[in-house]
């Protein structure tokens, strides 16, 4: 059977557009979608509002902080809301008195810090720093003293030494330590205690004999040390940092 080629361009133009028709499809499709991005777009902005340029964004300009001057740097373990003196347990003897500023001050610093057991560290040391330099003991000494001390200590010792002269001294009485003052120098707490105490000092001569004071006679001396720690070392130790008598 001859078959008519012409049919075959109908057949085709009715199963497959024409370039035209397709294009005309195409272009009626866009029209569509971007109808429908539209409203979708409209809807975005009622639902979810518009930026003004004024809103902080992810990329926008960081939070601005305070000054490194008027930040506070909290120890660890301590936050904000308990810097009240009550909430930093403040010894109720201390409130309301001239020293309780300064106890806030190194309460902040070293949370652990206790009023009682400081007195009844600081009534040790000075025991132990009397007998140890009464004993020329300078190795008792200098984990107890600051570097300046120490050397003022020292040079006693050896002066006492080169005389051939020899410190007999014995603590008869050591009443209760009390604060004089208290405060933070940087991160250094500087501590100054009363210490009044019956003491009975003798010095002898390389001969034995008497040079100073008496064994008879017990005479009362009251001290003030000064003790310090950075509270930002690990070491909990504090060191005797000053001494004088008060007549």
């Amino acid at each position: 059977m001859v078959r008519n080629n012409d049919t075959y361009p109908a057949i085709r133009r009715a199963i497959n557009p024409t370039k035209d028709a397709m294009e005309g499809f195409q272009f009626i499709d866009i029209i569509l979608l971007a109808m429908v991005a539209g409203f979708i777009v409209l809807r975005l902005r009622n639902v979810l509002g518009r930026r003004t340029g004024h809103e902080p964004g992810r990329d926008g300009p960081a939070p601005v902080r305070p000054a490194a001057d008027n930040v506070v740097n909290l120890p660890p373990g301590l936050s904000r809301k308990n810097t009240s003196p009550q909430n930093l347990d403040i010894e109720p003897a201390y409130l309301g008195t001239p020293l309780e500023a300064g106890m806030v001050q190194v309460k902040m610093a070293d949370p652990s810090f206790s009023a009682d057991a400081f007195l009844k560290g600081a009534s040790k040391a000075f025991e132990m720093i009397v007998s140890a330099y009464a004993k020329n003991d300078l190795d008792s000494l200098r984990p107890l003293l600051s570097p300046e001390v120490y050397g003022q200590f020292a040079n006693a010792v050896q002066e006492r030494e080169q005389r051939g002269e020899t410190l007999i001294s014995e603590l008869v009485v050591l009443k209760p330590a009390k604060f004089e003052s208290v405060e933070m120098r940087g991160s250094a707490a500087h501590i100054a205690v009363i210490f009044q105490s019956e003491q009975s000092n003798v010095v002898k001569s390389k001969s034995g004999e008497v040079i100073e004071g008496s064994a008879d006679h017990v005479e009362s001396v009251t001290d003030v040390w000064t003790f310090s720690r950075d509270t930002q070392s690990r070491d909990p130790n504090w060191m005797l940092v000053a001494t004088r008598s008060v007549e």
